[in-house]
């Protein structure tokens, strides 16, 4: 399997976001944390960058090719990383990367990155347009 360009990178692209530390609660059945757990954070940075450019409510609906790049552990501290790729009418892509800062390191690698689409909406649901900058 051969990695992407953005796989490698040596810094995140974007604005921190979100910071948390992974927990023996977070993970799957073989002691790894469980990505859904990852995506979960990502989720939650993109819904807080999607809220500051809409300004206002933003819903996910959908989710581009996630690949988990490497693990995180127990203990690493996650760093999800936000930047506004594109607005539509309604619409935002955030591109959304994840990197780990190892347990009692100060060594940092990127666990995965996703471009997620989120809508901005009303307080009823429905769609509303993104403002202008």
């Amino acid at each position: 399997m051969g990695e992407r360009e953005s796989d490698t990178a040596l810094e995140p692209r974007g604005e921190l976001t979100v910071r948390t530390i992974a927990m023996p609660s977070d993970t799957n059945a073989n002691g790894d944390i469980f990505g859904g757990w990852v995506m979960s954070q990502m989720d939650q940075a993109g819904g807080i960058a999607g809220v500051e450019r809409a300004q206002g409510r933003v819903v996910t609906v959908a989710v581009e090719a996630m690949t988990f790049i490497r693990p995180v552990a127990v203990g690493d501290v996650l760093c999800v990383y936000t930047a506004v790729d594109s607005v539509g009418r309604t619409s935002m892509k955030i591109h959304i990367e994840a990197w780990a800062r190892r347990f009692r390191t100060v060594v940092r690698e990127k666990v995965t990155d996703a471009t997620f689409t989120f809508v901005a909406v009303d307080d009823d649901g429905h769609p509303r347009p993104v403002p202008k900058l």
